[in-house]
């Protein structure tokens, strides 16, 4: 029976099977010896070993589109990070990583900026056009109000979205919002996932809708680049695309080489001096790194 696991902790991995349910699922020894871990969001065959304890063995991993090591998940279709407008105000470089961390992977990212209701418009205007300008989808929500939650479904319908964002943003309001209409097995997923030996917050896939998951994500405050020189950091700001090859030098790093068009743009004001600094610490961030 195929299915895709929607959680796995201390060696259970919880299997939303082709038939509805959850199965309870230990990885066989096989994985190990090919150095193989499953991962949540993975598509997988599974072994029924108790239909009635909803209990089997996972024997495959079917192949992959994509995958990130943090969070660790599979087959992701796109990345919807939130961040509130006040309350907290945003840190963009936070943002700006995660952005990275998602063109490494070359993962579509949406940025939804929600509590839009606590700033003037003029505000709301300016921040979400740094990111409009980049290339980015921008939405902006009100989750109290339940405003921008029609629009969230569209473009998370039959897809797998990570979700993610910092804490106090809204991120619970939107997706409990975004439940509002889960099929009823979805209570058979809560039942076998809230077992008391199960309680830590790890990675989960909820499937909402026909074809349709979002996977939350924890420990979004702590993100780190790897996997990146300091050189490839440029290629991960969109911005900066339509500039490559035009510089004086080749490989220019768009830091102190003169006759630079991505410093020229930004100082013509047609690149974000916000995204310019944050990609400054960024490169410095992975600069460090390689000396250590």
């Amino acid at each position: 029976m195929k299915g895709k696991i929607i959680k796995g902790i201390a060696g259970f991995y919880y299997v939303h099977s082709e038939d509805g349910f959850v199965y309870e699922c230990k990885a066989k020894g096989i994985f190990r010896k090919d150095n193989q871990k499953p991962l949540v969001g993975d598509d997988v065959e599974i072994t029924v070993l108790d239909m009635e304890a909803k209990e089997g063995n996972l024997i495959k991993i079917l192949p992959r589109r994509n995958f990130l090591i943090r969070p660790a998940v599979a087959n992701v279709d796109q990345a919807f990070v939130i961040f509130a407008l006040e309350d907290p105000r945003p840190n963009f470089l936070l943002m700006d990583r995660f952005l990275v961390m998602m063109e490494q992977a070359g993962i579509p990212a949406v940025i939804c900026f929600n509590k839009k209701d606590l700033v003037k418009e003029e505000e709301a205007r300016k921040i979400c056009g740094t990111y409009r300008d980049c290339g980015y989808q921008v939405l902006l929500t009100n989750a109290k109000a339940g405003e921008g939650v029609e629009e969230i479904r569209q473009i998370l319908r039959g897809r797998t979205t990570v979700v993610a964002g910092p804490s106090g943003v809204g991120k619970s309001s939107l997706t409990n919002l975004l439940q509002d209409d889960v099929r009823m097995e979805t209570g058979e997923i809560s039942r076998k996932l809230k077992r008391g030996r199960h309680t830590t917050r790890h990675s989960q896939v909820i499937p909402v809708g026909e074809e349709t998951y979002l996977v939350d994500t924890p420990g979004f405050s702590s993100l780190y680049l790897t996997g990146m020189e300091q050189q490839d950091l440029k290629n991960y700001f969109r911005e900066f695309q339509k500039y490559e090859g035009c510089c004086r030098f080749q490989g220019c790093s768009h830091i102190h080489e003169p006759d630079c068009q991505v410093k020229t743009a930004l100082e013509k004001g047609e690149i974000s001096r916000l995204r310019y600094e944050d990609y400054l610490s960024l490169y410095e961030e992975l600069k460090e790194k390689r000396r250590y």
